[in-house]
């Protein structure tokens, strides 16, 4: 009899309790990214009005910084020009001043009407008046004595200045030399005081005085 043939099933495979993981779907792939796009969005952002307030803020500063840079220097200028604008119209009173008591000191009995045209030209109000009214005697005794004055300032200042009101003093110092026509000079020195008002003509003297002792 043929031997029959028994076929062995093969022995039972031990199955595979670990299952290999799944492929990640499109959808499942996708996940991550966005979570990722999700943390972004949630993440706080700078404010917008804060990014704008910061230049607008540092602008602020600049203008108010040149500003003020502004306003000082304005106040600087109009500070310093003033006290030099009074400075020239003092040195230019004092000028004057000197050069006019000094022609109401000098009186050539040879040139008598130039002296006394001095005279009038650097006076005013009352003493221009007085010069007026005594011109007639002033030649008379001048041309009698036949004497020579001549007046010299040696220094002066200005004790008083209204630019508004328009009045100034000064005082000032004087040497008065009186030639004779025989004999030596005279020499004579001494303080006088000086007001001025100013005229269309430009300052002018109105008063002129000696100085009180000690002044």
């Amino acid at each position: 009899m043929p031997a029959e043939t028994t076929s062995k099933s093969p022995p039972d495979e031990k199955p595979d309790t670990e299952q290999s993981p799944e492929p990640e779907t499109a959808e499942e792939s996708e996940k991550p990214a966005a979570k990722k796009a999700g943390d972004e969005k949630s993440a706080p952002k700078p404010s917008a009005s804060r990014d704008v307030l910061r230049p607008v803020s540092a602008a602020l500063c600049a203008i108010a910084a040149i500003a003020f840079a502004w306003a000082s220097w304005t106040w600087y200028a109009a500070a310093h020009d003033d006290a030099r604008h009074y400075s020239v119209l003092r040195d230019r009173v004092l000028n004057t001043a000197e050069q006019e008591i000094q022609n109401l000191n000098t009186l050539d009995y040879r040139q008598v009407d130039r002296s006394l045209k001095a005279w009038q030209d650097s006076a005013t109000s009352d003493l221009y008046n007085d010069i007026a009214q005594g011109k007639t005697q002033f030649t008379q005794q001048v041309q009698q004595a036949q004497t020579v004055t001549t007046g010299k300032v040696l220094e002066g200042a200005v004790t008083e200045l209204d630019e508004h009101a328009g009045r100034a003093r000064v005082i000032v110092a004087i040497q008065i030399t009186v030639t004779p026509p025989k004999g030596d000079p005279v020499v004579k020195r001494s303080r006088l005081i000086g007001e001025l008002t100013r005229t269309p003509g430009g300052w002018k003297i109105s008063a002129l005085g000696q100085a009180p002792v000690g002044s």
